[in-house]
């Protein structure tokens, strides 16, 4: 028999079931402190510790990055060019490595043409099921798999072009007010006063209309001709060139030739806004907004065409399947025999495909959901529901917190799925902050003990209950009930705003009380409608301050990103840059050189490094090998050039400052007023660990969202502020979702209203009124379940959330 393989670096024992170790040596990738650590194979093991610790930079940064390294070195070279790298991780040395896959959380295509359908290939296999098995009208060509797509030029809507929707104009867009005369400007798209408008007010009158009386007093069929017709008369007219009499040929256009020739010609994007707001987006007249050919849309199974079906929660699909296959049996939709065997084999795989979605709590989605719509958390998930199918094995799985936006309702099911790929031999190593996740581990890598320059270290590599007689780890403090549990104790709202028949997506029809002056909490399971519900309260509190001529200041912070580009980035969002850069034009130095406050400022050739023009790296292009980035070898990642870098404060440049994490710059700059208010509000919301110039691409939604919030609170106050926030605490540890709640209790205290959607018991047990929606998901969800103070949550037999509730309370 082979040898049990020796223990890890602290004495632990192979966990049973295990196979051996991936041994780390000299880790150093981002803040990692030259950490040894062992983690066993063929296990479950979850990387925990504070936001910041370090965590994602050893399971993503180090083993994933140095797996894909080494597989890449097996690829052709001009292959190897065509694949995205993450870059070698700086290491010693990793030994007993399997292959591996990342599922992060990464956002999907940015095109509304990509959908749940085509991520998880579902898509292909309706498309095979309807051409070959689909019933066809009488007489009707059979029609190949593509015909059923709206992204190939031989299925999509001729009229729409694949997309299902239409924009168009009409009368009450290019006539705003009918009250007024062609010559006060009624046809908005030539209200001008210009030659434009001048030059159709002469047609008009040549054609003999009365451009003087109120538009709505001309006949309906004049209107109709001025605004839509497709002919183009050719008229003499006579004009006036340089205080002298003359003519000229007019050429008459409608107003909706003429909006859509300089829609299409313009290269202004102020004169394509402007030009915009005379046209309205709605469903394709053609195809009914089902983005395919009438030809296609014409092929049923089990009475249904594939765009109907492709809407349909995934919970409900199989079903009807199911009911086409009996159709078929019993001959009723004059299949032939080889369809119906085609059929059979076609609902077959696709079921099992849908099960295992299903199977991760996503049956509330449609095939047709585009992946814009999908959270980072839903994306991942599908990816690993394709995982989970695809039975491979001695593969390394590496998964960014895929809990993120679950209910922890929920997340019992994704626990057993990710079991489902350790048993059938493969590693699986997963970055969590869900706590009961990581006590149902085989393994818990604790990295920290806190974030940035204070975390690197290992603090715990073994089973999850050694981690409890760990002294200095905060993840111990919550997973072992170290710290006192929260406290229900709703305060009073200052007042009530009812909010009726609020409509969005599957919220339908729902009224609710929305306390003033305290925490709202919406929770429910994934898919009930949540963010749904917010959206609408939004629209109908923004409404309701129109209507009464005293609006509220609504904050909506979301998870999109602060900016697009590298340029744009922590210190630069939240405008503490401006006061850093002040800083450094008021020393000797620079006043000596004349400089004043935008020589310090990348974004300013004056300043700025030439080489990367600013960009602190520059991208490498090789003719067979992947475009690769680089620090920048003038500027060294500083972004400045060396004129620049020779003014210090306090004995720091412009480009060391940007480097600072935000707990070193909050002590750097702690006798700066303007600076430390900024960044003692980022350190509330748990970002001490990012550095000032971050760029805003390397940051995740929660951290994104984290920083307007931070933007807000040190703006000055206004009473009576709604604050808004959609799952803030994504991506938080438990010890920093205790200091976000101190935040936003500290907004509530204030006077001001927060409103948050949230699945964090922390959160929820910290607020002041819970509104869960459910009790399911899709159609199964969108209505409210309970409205409740916290206290009276708990004895609620309706929510779904109360034993989740009681559970964190009793801890």
């Amino acid at each position: 028999m082979p040898a049990r393989p020796e223990p890890d670096l602290n004495g632990t024992a192979l966990p049973e079931g295990s196979s051996g170790w991936i041994r780390v040596r000299g880790a150093r990738e981002h803040n990692l402190r030259d950490i040894d650590v062992d983690l066993p194979r063929d296990c479950f093991v979850v990387f925990t510790g504070v936001s910041g610790s370090g965590k994602s930079s050893l399971a993503f940064g180090t083993v994933f990055a140095e797996s894909q390294r080494r597989y890449f070195e097996s690829v052709a070279p001009y292959a190897r060019r065509l694949l995205s790298q993450v870059g070698a991780p700086d290491i010693d040395t990793i030994d007993g490595m399997p292959p591996a896959v990342a599922l992060q959380q990464a956002r999907g295509a940015t095109s509304s043409r990509s959908s749940l359908g085509t991520l998880s290939s579902l898509s292909d296999v309706l498309r095979l099921l309807y051409s070959r098995a689909g019933t066809y009208p009488d007489g009707a060509e059979h029609l190949p798999a593509s015909a059923f797509s709206p992204n190939t030029a031989v299925g999509a809507c001729p009229t729409c072009h694949g997309s299902g929707v239409s924009r168009t104009t009409t009368e009450a867009l290019l006539v705003p007010d009918p009250s007024l005369s062609i010559d006060e400007g009624a046809i908005g798209v030539w209200a001008n006063k210009a030659w434009v408008g001048l030059n159709v007010r002469r047609m008009v009158t040549k054609l003999g209309i009365d451009i003087h009386v109120p538009w709505l007093t001309l006949p309906q069929e004049t209107r109709d001709w001025l605004l839509f017709t497709d002919e183009e008369p050719r008229m003499l007219l006579q004009g006036n060139k340089q205080g002298e009499a003359s003519q000229y040929h007019g050429h008459w256009s409608s107003a909706e030739k003429y909006l859509m020739r300089n829609l299409a010609k313009t290269q202004s994007a102020t004169q394509r806004e402007k030009l915009e707001a005379f046209r309205a987006e709605g469903p394709c007249p053609t195809c009914h907004g089902k983005r395919l050919r009438p030809a296609a849309l014409a092929v049923t199974f089990a009475g249904v065409d594939i765009a109907d079906l492709a809407a349909m929660p995934l919970s409900q699909v199989c079903a009807l399947l199911d009911t086409g296959l009996e159709q078929q049996a019993k001959g009723t939709d004059r299949h032939g025999a080889a369809a119906s065997t085609a059929a059979r084999s076609l609902v077959k795989d696709f079921a099992s495909r849908v099960e295992a979605i299903i199977g991760l709590g996503l049956g509330y989605l449609s095939m047709d959901r585009s992946s814009t719509a999908l959270s980072p958390g839903e994306l991942q998930r599908v990816r690993l529901a394709g995982q989970l199918r695809a039975g491979l094995f001695g593969v390394l799985y590496v998964l960014d917190e895929p809990s993120a936006g679950l209910h922890p309702a929920d997340s019992e099911a994704l626990y057993e799925a990710l079991r489902e790929l350790v048993a059938a031999g493969n590693s699986l190593f997963v970055v969590e902050h869900d706590l009961s996740i990581a006590r149902a581990a085989d393994w818990v890598v604790d990295v920290g003990p806190s974030a940035g320059v204070l975390g690197g270290h290992i603090v715990h590599s073994g089973p999850p209950d050694g981690l409890a007689d760990v002294e200095d780890s905060a993840t111990a403090e919550f997973m072992f009930a170290r710290t006192d549990p929260p406290v229900l104790s709703a305060r009073e709202p200052v007042g009530w705003r009812e909010l009726e028949h609020l409509t969005r997506h599957n919220v339908q029809d729902v009224s609710i009380r929305l306390p003033l002056g305290v925490m709202t909490a919406i929770t429910g399971v994934s898919g009930s409608g949540k963010t749904s519900l917010l959206a609408a309260m939004v629209e109908r509190l923004e409404a309701q301050g129109e209507e009464s001529g005293a609006p509220e200041r609504i904050i909506s912070i979301d998870q999109r990103p602060i900016g697009r580009s590298p340029r744009s980035n922590l210190a630069t969002y939240t405008g503490l840059f401006d006061a850093v850069r002040r800083l450094f034009a008021a020393t000797p130095e620079a006043k000596e050189r004349g400089w004043a406050a935008g020589r310090f400022s990348f974004n300013v050739a004056a300043g700025r490094c030439p080489t990367c023009e600013g960009e602190g790296f520059i991208a490498i292009e090789l003719v067979f090998l992947p475009t690769s980035y680089s620090e920048c070898p003038t500027c060294h990642g500083s972004r400045y050039n060396p004129e620049t870098l020779k003014v210090h404060y306090r004995d720091r440049d412009i480009g060391q400052v940007l480097a600072m994490t935000v707990v070193e710059a909050a002590d750097f700059f702690a006798d700066v007023p303007a600076i430390h208010r900024s960044l003692t509000t980022l350190l509330d919301v748990g970002l001490g660990y990012l550095t000032l110039g971050q760029p805003a691409t390397e940051l995740s939604g929660g951290e994104a969202q984290r920083i307007k919030l931070a933007t807000e609170l040190q703006r000055p106050r206004r009473e009576g502020t709604v604050f808004v926030l959609d799952e803030p605490t994504g991506g938080l540890h438990p010890v920093n979702v205790r200091d976000l709640v101190r935040v936003l209790g500290r907004l509530t205290a204030a006077g001001d209203t927060v409103v948050t959607v949230e699945h964090d018991m922390q959160v929820v047990a910290a607020s002041d009124w819970v509104i869960e929606l459910g009790p399911g998901g899709g159609d199964q969800g969108g209505t409210i379940v309970a409205a409740a103070t916290p206290a009276d949550l708990l004895d609620d037999p309706n929510s779904i959330t109360a034993p989740y509730l009681r559970r964190a309370l009793e801890r």
